[in-house]
């Protein structure tokens, strides 16, 4: 029963996936001491009320004596809210179950430990995998320090990205399009290489209306060569472009379109992830090139791939294929993909999934 019930939770705390970040994707289930659910809710977006007060605000009365299903710890800190224990203390459960503690280190137990000196049993380990797949952002900054990192790419069903002429608008079908719209919305940031950025000329923005705050686009471009009259820089919200070139006279034209340029003395993945996260990033969506895919694929520097295979066959010794670069020269090497999931949007057939040992290496992180 208790699996059912957490299972119900992650669906309700996917209603926020589009707003809720920087805070984590929560939802709350509430069953009173007859075993009849009497409170649902998912926390929406920051500065609102949390999953469990809305839960708790629908339980009334019934929730004393009952038990609450969450699958976060609830928090004990004063943020934006009150503290959520305080109000799950207040409403006389007798039960707690969560799928795993919070990895914010503002809490990281200390809600658990709040709930059972007050006499609150607190239960915790189902459907944990299922939970931190779900906020993967949230806790991949968390407990590593780095945004957690999607590598999403368009192909035909030979594996091509383009034609060997270089035509690929558009090898993904129009429901295949709107979803990758859709992974754009429910990411903090986007990247692509220099190459992508000066010959598809992006706007690299938020279409949908599901997110409400601008998305920061990233550009790795380590000589400089992408212009101030790009299509990207005439939209809203924060350009970022790292680079290792100090040609003062083309960084002084791209601050004045209000870009941020960070010159480091070598931009590699590791430490453009490292600055991102101290951005206040959580989620990095790689769009692309071929290059800057092959080497987030090459460093292991990602940890879901999402795939859309579309039903064409292109062929050509010249046509590219999604990764590029020196590639994987063993197999015993190359990066596997675990936990894959497959639908179709449209004619499309859209295949993600996990780097394989990385829910686990975090769920052990979370003592799940």
């Amino acid at each position: 029963m208790e699996d059912r019930i957490l299972r119900d939770v992650l669906r309700w705390a996917a209603k926020g996936r589009f707003t809720a970040s920087p805070n984590p994707l929560v939802g709350c289930v509430i069953i009173d001491a007859m075993g009849e659910v009497v409170g649902r809710a998912f926390h929406r977006a920051p500065g609102e009320p949390h999953a469990e007060i809305h839960a708790l605000a629908e339980a009334g009365e019934r929730a004393a004596g009952g038990c609450l299903f969450v699958n976060l710890e609830p928090c004990s800190h004063q943020g934006l809210t009150p503290p959520c224990t305080d109000a799950v203390i207040a409403g006389r459960l007798a039960k707690v179950v969560a799928c795993h503690k919070d990895p914010d280190a503002r809490v990281a137990g200390r809600g658990f430990e709040a709930l059972r000196r007050a006499g609150i049993k607190v239960e915790t380990g189902g459907l944990c995998r299922e939970a931190i797949a779900l906020n993967l952002a949230f806790v991949t900054r968390h407990l590593l320090d780095r945004p957690a990192v999607t590598l999403k790419w368009a192909m035909s069903a030979d594996g091509r990205i383009a034609t060997s002429s270089g035509e690929s608008q558009w090898i993904s079908s129009p429901e295949g399009r709107r979803w990758a719209l859709e992974l754009r919305e429910e990411h903090d940031a986007i990247l692509v290489g220099s190459g992508t950025a000066l010959v598809d000329n992006p706007s690299l923005n938020r279409r949908l209306g599901k997110a409400e705050r601008p998305n920061l686009r990233v550009i790795l471009d380590r000589r400089l060569r992408i212009g101030p009259k790009a299509r990207m820089f005439e939209m809203d919200g924060e350009v970022v472009i790292y680079t290792e070139s100090q040609a003062h006279d083309r960084i002084e034209a791209l601050e004045a379109r209000s870009a941020t340029v960070r010159v480091l003395p070598k931009a590699d993945l590791p430490t453009v992830l490292t600055d991102l996260s101290t951005r206040g990033v959580q989620s990095l969506l790689v769009e692309g090139g071929a290059e800057v895919l092959g080497s987030f694929v090459a460093s292991c520097l990602f940890d879901r791939v999402e795939i859309c295979w579309a039903p064409l066959l292109i062929g050509g010794a010249g046509a590219p294929g999604p990764l590029a670069g020196e590639g994987i020269q063993r197999l015993s090497a190359a990066p596997r993909i675990e936990d894959r999931r497959v639908r179709h949007r449209g004619p499309d057939l859209i295949s993600s999934g996990f780097r394989e040992g990385f829910l686990a290496e975090l769920e052990g992180l979370l003592s799940c």
